[in-house]
């Protein structure tokens, strides 16, 4: 087969295959700017939650800026364990690490409105399960059995309907506007609208890197929008950048060290969601840059790289890590399996995290305008949730099993005073809805036969042949 510009075909499936320089780093930046935008907002959101000040002129300016440092500077380091590697933790593949969105329903009740305080517990569940997320990959490849397409699709559609209130709060003002009469005001929305049409035009109607890149590319016309409309000033950008230092090194537990056992057991549980992420992702990578099954040991030291990832980044004050989707998908159209591409943009990502001037300036972007990107990308969450979902054998067993999970799971995130009696700790995970919609469908795919799934239906479709329409739905 012919050579392309980049390698022959046979070199763009070896995920050793190196390019050239030159070819490599614009490439190894491309996949930087598929996640960047995903990568950092969770570390916005949870400053949001905790009642961080936005402001350049807020005391807590400098702590958000941190956040989003650390962000950029783990999400470059775990990339590295998985395509350079140590021993056996990382894949050896070009998976891309990032800040992880899965996490968020268990983030956001440990430190809404409780300020900088509540960040020593949060980091101390980051670090605890970070190490629990590691020892997973010593047992993934048994308990795949135990989390099909059903467990999976539901929990990955749960991950995007619990955020999807948080799209529309920022679109509308964010939650320090609510009950003021700028909230939902029309300037708010229309910051957010350009967004999201900018978004969508360039994702149907672009190609290439515009395509791939529209979010960031909607962010961008949707500042340039707020800056024309009075929504930034060069004063706040002027500031914002004067009071960020040119240079920074991460600080060992910064915020403290503290055990919370909500937030420890939140974590982990959540680990346990995050590794099966990982696993899709991997044997996506490889299915769509090679044409091949992952390997066992590909999936355990994605597992390892993870993990320690996220432990290393508790310690300094960064949020859990898992590997982003977005990315298995641009292998799968640039065709360039090859990990050193990756590798370049993690040294990108290092260099952003070390220099507290490029958080700053992404922290005068307004609420609003990222509310825009927000609305898209948890959107798009449940909507890749639906997907797996159409895996599904919808019969009546597994449609009972996603029924009661997503009732119970969904019901307690919109009622939490429900549950106002519990222990906080088990309140926390309870209301997450993510984890007693997770764990129940888990249970309930485990001790539920299959065979009394099929009598089921063969019975109701024996009674509506003998009794005519009007019963419920079969297969």
């Amino acid at each position: 087969m012919a050579e392309t510009s980049i390698g022959t075909p046979e070199q763009l499936r070896d995920p050793n295959y190196t390019p050239a320089l030159h070819k490599a780093i614009p490439l190894g930046i491309q996949h930087v700017l598929a996640m960047f935008v995903s990568n950092v907002t969770p570390a916005i959101i949870v400053a949001g939650a905790a009642g961080f000040g936005f402001g350049s002129n807020s005391p807590d300016f400098p702590q958000l800026l941190y956040l989003i440092q650390m962000s950029m500077l783990f999400a470059g380091l775990a990339t590295l364990l998985q395509t350079i590697t140590i021993g056996p933790v990382g894949a050896a593949l070009p998976i891309v690490q990032g800040t992880s969105f899965a996490f968020l329903p268990i983030m956001i009740p440990l430190v809404a409105g409780k300020g900088v305080d509540a960040l020593a517990a949060l980091f101390g569940g980051v670090l605890i399960g970070g190490l629990f997320h590691a020892a997973l990959g010593l047992v993934i490849g048994r308990i795949r059995f135990a989390l099909p397409p059903l467990v999976t699709g539901l929990v990955v559609t749960m991950i995007g309907l619990a955020l999807v209130k948080v799209g529309i709060q920022y679109s509308a003002g964010g939650v320090p506007a609510i009950g003021t009469p700028e909230y939902g005001s029309l300037l708010n929305w229309s910051a957010a609208l350009v967004v999201i049409v900018v978004t969508l035009a360039l994702k149907f109607f672009a190609r290439g890197m515009l395509s791939v890149s529209a979010v960031l590319v909607g962010l961008l016309v949707g500042y340039v929008y707020a800056l024309m409309v009075g929504m930034v000033t060069f004063e706040a950008i002027g500031t914002s950048w004067s009071r960020a230092s040119a240079f920074a090194l991460p600080v060992p537990f910064k915020y403290g060290f503290e055990f919370s056992l909500a937030a420890v057991i939140g974590f982990c549980l959540m680990a346990v969601v995050s590794a099966i992420e990982t696993v899709g992702d991997v044997s996506g990578v490889t299915k769509g840059g090679a044409g091949r099954e992952a390997t066992d040991d590909e999936i355990a030291g994605a597992t390892y790289a993870d993990g320690l990832g996220t432990a290393v980044a508790g310690i300094f004050g960064g949020f859990p890590n898992t590997s982003f989707s977005q990315n298995v998908g641009l292998i799968a159209m640039t065709g360039v399996m090859s990990r050193h591409v990756v590798t370049c943009g993690a040294v990108f990502l290092i260099l952003c995290g070390l220099i507290p001037k490029v958080g700053a300036i992404i922290r005068t972007v307004p609420i609003e305008v990222l509310g825009g990107g927000v609305v898209v990308m948890f959107g798009m969450v449940v909507a890749a949730g639906i997907s797996m979902l159409s895996d599904v054998d919808w019969n009546r067993r597994n449609m009972v099993i996603f029924a009661i999970s997503l009732s119970i799971g969904l019901g307690l995130q919109l009622e939490p005073g429900a549950v106002q009696h519990l222990p906080d700790t088990l309140r926390i995970l309870m209301t997450s809805g993510l984890l007693p919609a997770a764990l129940i469908a888990i249970v309930l795919n485990l001790v539920l036969p299959e065979e009394l799934a099929e009598e089921s239906t063969e019975e109701v479709s024996g009674g509506m042949a003998g009794h005519g329409s009007g019963s419920l739905p079969h297969d």
